[in-house]
């Protein structure tokens, strides 16, 4: 793996910044008016979750636990979106090729680095689904299906936003930002790549099985965990971590492996099918 030391972007100052603010705790009426002010700016739904007025910072809010598990579809190959988001973009691979938003591509074997050089092109001519979480929707994600954790590489970069406009605007988003690559397997040993995007404001992910990993930090080296010994398996609906705000996740299968089931440009809740895995 090439140990390359990538500078610090002025989006990377800018999302620490904001994550200070954000992870302070105000005294408490001061508090309850940020987090009301958020919750009305955004038009949060917050049916689902304790009142604004009980989160300590801006970042409990962010990353607020639903008060009750959602319904997940436990159907035998329903691969659930991992998130509540926008389905960007999703379909077939054209070889490396998916779609960043229509009129804007980017390559498998760019997002994946070098790192998984030889294992993206197991993944050529699959199929992917892009999810973009905007800053009012419930921040934590989960697995999309019972998948075993191979390995994971974080991959510093910059943080530039990841809302429409920036997909339309800024070629190879996800390729530029910083980012956290899953190289997972099914049961039947077949292979799924789940990546999680940083973005501005965000700064932050979190994994729920290795807290060694940490983004948007001073380490500004990728950093790559097998994890041979004690395998990990993750079962479906599952928590797998969280955003400190807004970002976009990406589910990467190999050839006739995963058939997409949802459209780009919808609205999906974590828990509903999004596709259907075709194992056999």
């Amino acid at each position: 793996m090439e140990n390359t030391y990538i500078k610090k972007h002025w989006t990377n100052i800018v999302s620490q910044w904001f994550g200070h603010f954000a992870d302070h705790e105000f005294p408490s009426p001061i508090q309850s008016f940020i987090n009301h002010a958020y919750v009305n700016l955004l038009g949060l739904d917050m049916s689902e979750f304790a009142p604004p007025s009980t989160y300590p910072s801006l970042n409990k809010l962010f990353t607020r636990e639903l008060k009750k598990r959602r319904p997940v579809d436990m159907r035998s190959g329903a691969l659930i979106s991992p998130v509540d988001a926008y389905v960007t973009e999703c379909g077939p691979l054209h070889k490396d090729i998916a779609m960043q938003i229509k009129g804007m591509e980017y390559s498998i074997d760019d997002l994946l680095t070098l790192q998984y050089a030889k294992e993206a092109k197991s993944i050529y001519d699959g199929s992917y689904i892009n999810f973009y979480l905007s800053p009012k929707d419930y921040h934590r994600y989960h697995m999309p299906y019972k998948l075993r954790i191979a390995s994971a590489l974080h991959q510093p970069g910059k943080l530039y936003p990841v809302n429409f406009a920036s997909l339309k605007r800024q070629k190879e988003l996800f390729v530029e930002n910083e980012r956290i690559v899953l190289e997972c397997f099914t049961e039947h040993e077949k292979r799924v790549f789940i990546v999680l995007v940083g973005a501005l404001n965000v700064g932050r992910m979190t994994i729920a099985f290795d807290p060694r990993i940490k983004t948007n930090a001073d380490r500004r080296m990728p950093t790559y965990y097998r994890y041979d010994k004690k395998p990990i398996w993750i079962h479906k609906g599952d928590l797998l971590g969280m955003f400190m705000m807004g970002s976009t996740v990406l589910i990467l299968a190999e050839p006739e492996l995963l058939e997409v089931v949802t459209n780009d440009r919808t609205h999906v809740r974590f828990g509903e099918r999004v596709g259907i895995m075709h194992e056999a």
